[in-house]
């Protein structure tokens, strides 16, 4: 019980200093928000008196003290350039960003174990060359260059190449705007629109892992009791997945509560680049217009989702891994 309170206080004053070092740098940015906000005619007048609206015109320690007020007291504030509740734009976009973040994350581990099992099992053979050289070339892309290539290569190459009618996948955006499809149809729709930026976020990831799991599984392949199952008579099926699989869940559990806040926090660009409104589109817009309520708001889920996966990742560590306990 010690431990775990000690571990709270210090989870608490890590986001405290994230959000405070956030805090500082975004007003110190060079950009003036209430003139981003005026015509380029406004006076200088007008600028001041949106300024006393937006509460700019005080101290930095006085915002600073008037924002972590109202946190505590679950006011986020209102948006800059939207004029609305920060938490109104949060959970409007949260759910866009879960919805496309969780259906990557379990690809990413389902596609990258079973990429990194079937590679251990084949060391040295072509198929793990192969895979290993993909693998590379995928995880050393940038996000952003991956996105933009599936985008050139479904709109303008798939007229191109003429792309059959199924091939041919929407780039941008949820749903097509001039839609009317509800019930199956709009889900069928949406998931349509999902299969770009799911592909770039899943085969990024999966890269990753699937080196991770060659290498985790490799290592264990070396191990004594291993070798005494073979020895035993267990099959390749069996020793991989009742020894190999089952002694790599623990670190692969650890992995994957730490890739939890990539659900959220790892698709800026993917959403910026295809469109689609959620945490990483309304953060990029809120950065450009310097609208502080927003990125203090999406900061602190940001910051608040590191750092309590982190504190997951070593308590699931202690569940599945016997040693611990």
């Amino acid at each position: 019980m010690r431990a775990l309170i000690h571990r709270c206080a210090e989870s608490l004053l890590l986001l405290w200093l994230v959000v405070s070092l956030t805090f500082l740098l975004a007003h110190l940015a060079p950009g003036d928000a209430a003139e981003l906000l005026v015509s380029p005619s406004a006076s200088s007048d007008e600028v001041m008196r949106l300024r006393r609206t937006l509460g700019l015109d005080a101290s930095l320690p006085e915002q600073y003290a008037r924002w972590v007020g109202g946190v505590l007291t679950g006011d986020l504030g209102e948006s800059f350039a939207l004029r609305e509740p920060v938490r109104d734009v949060l959970l409007r976009a949260l759910p866009v960003s879960l919805g496309l973040g969780l259906t990557s994350l379990a690809l990413t581990f389902a596609i990258g174990v079973t990429a990194g099992l079937y590679q251990a099992a084949r060391r040295g053979r072509w198929p793990d060359r192969l895979l290993t050289a993909i693998g590379i070339t995928v995880f050393a892309a940038p996000s952003f260059w991956l996105a933009l290539a599936l985008v050139a290569l479904f709109t303008a190459g798939a007229s191109w190449w003429d792309f059959p009618g199924w091939l041919r996948l929407p780039a941008f955006g949820v749903r097509s705007p001039a839609s009317t499809a509800t019930g199956w149809r709009a889900m069928v729709e949406v998931a349509r629109h999902a299969i770009l930026p799911v592909t770039v976020l899943a085969a990024i990831g999966a890269a990753g892992i699937a080196r991770y799991a060659r290498g985790a599984a490799l290592d264990l392949m070396a191990s004594e009791w291993v070798r005494t199952a073979r020895a035993k008579g267990v099959g390749e099926r069996g020793v991989m997945g009742r020894h190999v699989l089952a002694n790599a869940a623990g670190p692969l559990v650890v992995l994957f509560a730490l890739a939890l806040p990539g659900v959220v926090a790892g698709s800026v660009f993917v959403e910026g680049i295809f469109a689609w409104p959620g945490m990483g589109r309304a953060l990029l817009s809120a950065i450009a217009a310097r609208d502080f309520p927003v990125v203090m708001g999406a900061t602190l889920v940001y910051a608040t989702l590191v750092i309590l996966s982190n504190t997951l990742a070593d308590v699931a560590l202690h569940l599945v891994d016997p040693r611990r306990r």
